[in-house]
């Protein structure tokens, strides 16, 4: 049940958000929005994710992932009803606000559930899995939204989160998992052995989130002007002011093992890279096939189906090399390979059938899946059992900072070049998946892992080995 979870949980985030996009047209014509308005039903709910997934992650530490996750998927089904009943464009934003705070609660609990009920030595299996799911969801978004869209109108897409979500929070708050019983409030422990919200660390680390997505989000459109430069200001002072925090509270919102943790900090920023190259190259072929080469959504879709696919089909695959070849080496395959889709797409022109598309996609899905799956695996199985939220809330925010990076170098890239096609937007993306083979580095190898793994104290309580 845990696993359903944790997967269910993965997937309907996943989902919403790819069958928006192709809502949002007819959201616009029957709402009478303008485009600002309907580019903000997505930035708003972008801010509201990133800014909150530590502390989200954090609360979880605190009174359970379960009963966390639960009233996250649940108050994400009912923004997504909200919005399925919206008179109009005032009221839709708002709820996407809503939608991302529970989503936000929701995300980091789908790892700090796992990390809770799975051995770290078995942890890679479980993550693949709900890799899979967000694939699937992925793939299949685009072609489930059209057809809702088509013989429903866009309301229908939001209120196809309801019932699920409904499921899977009855689902979290009739099974616990052992880690609720030793760090829920319920646990035999004085409130002083409970782990720190660290409020305080929790605004700065916020208000650098919120500026750097919003920055990020707007610098395509603006460039680099006054407001954006304050931005990116912004982001440095408050996050600098973060660290010094972090370092000096006597219960601070990220442990000094997940802090100071060189191997968490290059997964971490693997992820960061290979979601910006990932996110950042659909963005360029999506909007080449359809502005170049005139297909319509539906077509590009279908020419996308092959990534999606690898993904779905690639993530449990990378659990069992992960297994074998430890992280080092599988991340680094994988790097490689996301590098070479992303190049090979990026000699795409005005003559380009459809089979290079599909293999540089389908080297995009299988790249991707690898490094997903594996850096995932690290920073939770690297992290203790007490703060296995945090590392689900830091995890989740590499994932929403790294496209929203991808995308806005690629935007910018191809206003500044518009008769250069594809090629200085990808060979760009290509450098960030470079980038993560070099980080990959710094992974454990196979036997470190295990060692690792082995010695863990967090895996060795009554709990834990009774089950």
């Amino acid at each position: 049940m845990t696993l359903a979870s944790s997967v269910g949980g993965a997937a309907i985030v996943a989902l919403d958000g790819t069958v928006l996009t192709v809502a949002l047209p007819t959201l616009r014509h029957d709402l009478d929005a303008s485009l600002a308005q309907v580019q903000w039903t997505s930035t708003a709910y972008l801010i509201a994710v990133a800014g909150l997934l530590v502390f989200s992650g954090r609360l979880g530490d605190r009174y359970g992932h379960q009963r966390v996750f639960a009233l996250g998927v649940l108050g994400f089904g009912a923004a997504s009803a909200g919005i399925g009943l919206a008179p109009g464009i005032g009221w839709v934003i708002p709820l996407r606000v809503a939608q991302g705070v529970f989503g936000a609660l929701l995300q980091p609990a789908t790892l700090g559930m796992l990390r809770a009920a799975y051995p770290p030595e078995l942890l890679g299996m479980p993550i693949a899995l709900r890799t899979s799911a967000i694939g699937l969801s992925a793939a299949a978004g685009p072609l489930l939204g059209g057809a809702l869209v088509a013989h429903f109108g866009w309301r229908a897409v939001f209120f196809l989160n309801a019932p699920p979500a409904l499921a899977m929070a009855a689902a979290a708050l009739t099974v616990r998992a052992p880690a609720d019983a030793e760090t829920g409030p319920a646990a035999p422990v004085g409130p002083d052995a409970r782990v720190g919200l660290d409020v305080p660390g929790a605004c700065l680390l916020t208000v650098a989130l919120v500026a750097l997505v919003h920055t990020l989000v707007a610098v395509p459109d603006t460039g680099w002007t006054t407001a954006t430069l304050a931005g990116a200001a912004v982001v440095a002072v408050s996050g600098a002011a973060f660290v010094r925090r972090e370092r000096r509270a006597a219960s601070p919102l990220v442990p000094s093992d997940i802090l100071g943790s060189a191997t968490v900090g290059a997964a971490l920023g693997i992820l960061v890279a290979a979601s910006a190259a990932m996110l950042g190259t659909l963005f360029v072929v999506s909007f080449f096939l359809q502005t170049t080469l005139g297909l319509g959504p539906l077509e590009t879709g279908l020419r996308a189906l092959p990534g999606g696919v690898l993904m779905v089909l690639g993530a449990p695959v990378a659990a069992v090399l992960l297994r074998r070849l430890g992280p080092r080496r599988t991340t680094m395959a994988g790097t490689i390979v996301l590098a070479f889709g992303v190049l090979l797409l990026a000699r795409l022109d005005r003559t380009s059938t459809a089979l290079p598309v599909a293999a540089g996609l389908l080297l995009l899905g299988a790249g991707f899946a690898t490094v997903m799956v594996t850096a995932t695996t690290v920073v939770v199985r690297q992290t203790s059992t007490a703060s296995a939220g945090v590392a689900g809330g830091l995890q989740q925010t590499a994932m929403n900072v790294g496209p929203t990076l991808g995308i806005a170098v690629a935007a910018t890239l191809m206003t500044v070049t518009p008769g250069a096609a594809v090629g200085p937007p990808l060979t760009a993306l290509a450098v960030f998946a470079a980038t993560g083979t070099l980080l990959a580095l710094l992974l454990p190898g196979h036997k470190d892992i295990t060692n690792t793994a082995r010695r863990s104290p967090d895996d060795a309580s009554p709990a834990r080995t009774g089950r």
